[in-house]
């Protein structure tokens, strides 16, 4: 899939091309520091996701993604962001973006982040989510095929709990929890255990702080 980067400070745009070059699904098409050099790129490249910070120089993030879709454009926008603001979160989710995630996320969860987009699905930080948005903030089919104790192995697993403490809290083997976790992988299409853990921390299934370490700003 095709990135293009909306940030006003090189610093961050330098590293988010250095953790999207490790990965092999996924390409730097390009990066932009305004609205007008953001919208003139899309144009030319077409990107499949877009990395968009809220604001850049003086001037909206948001109007990046609000000219492109009055445009047609086919795209899916991230919006990454250091800001905390309720506000500012509200007006994404008005103008329909399809995720929202917070700059000092782990790479690991800002990659699986992108890939739920890519896939058409709704990515929303954590600390954002209440009532309204879970769960129907959720990957709906992917989540909604599992089962009721798939549910709770992958909430237990995004606890931090390895098989050997998930087997003992539902009373039951730990072959049971394997067959249960290669039901999870492929139903939720991820690669292993670790991203099942991102993905159930991310989506508001479980809380585990020690994924997520927070930094003062």
């Amino acid at each position: 899939m095709q990135i293009l980067i909306v940030d006003d400070h090189p610093l961050v745009r330098e590293g988010l091309g250095t953790v999207i070059a490790g990965e092999d699904d996924m390409v730097l098409a390009g990066s932009a520091d305004s609205v007008a050099s953001a919208l003139d790129l899309m144009r030319s490249i077409a990107p499949d996701v877009v990395l968009l910070d809220l604001r850049l120089r003086g001037e909206s993030g948001l109007d990046v993604a609000r000219r492109a879709k009055d445009e047609g454009m086919a795209c899916r926008f991230l919006v990454l962001t250091s800001s905390t603001g309720r506000e500012d979160y509200q007006h994404a989710m008005e103008l329909g973006v399809e995720g929202y995630a917070l700059k000092d996320a782990l790479p690991e969860e800002l990659l699986l982040a992108i890939r739920i987009v890519a896939k058409g699905r709704r990515y929303i930080d954590p600390s954002f989510m209440d009532g309204a948005d879970a769960p129907s903030g959720l990957p709906g089919e992917g989540y909604g095929a599992l089962t009721q104790k798939e549910r709770e192995v992958l909430r237990l697993l995004g606890e931090g709990l390895s098989n050997r403490q998930i087997a003992g809290r539902l009373y039951v083997t730990e072959f049971t929890v394997k067959k249960h976790m290669g039901q999870i992988l492929a139903k939720l299409d991820l690669p292993d255990r670790t991203q099942a853990a991102l993905y159930a921390n991310a989506m508001g299934i479980a809380r585990y702080d020690t994924l997520r370490p927070r930094v003062g700003s």
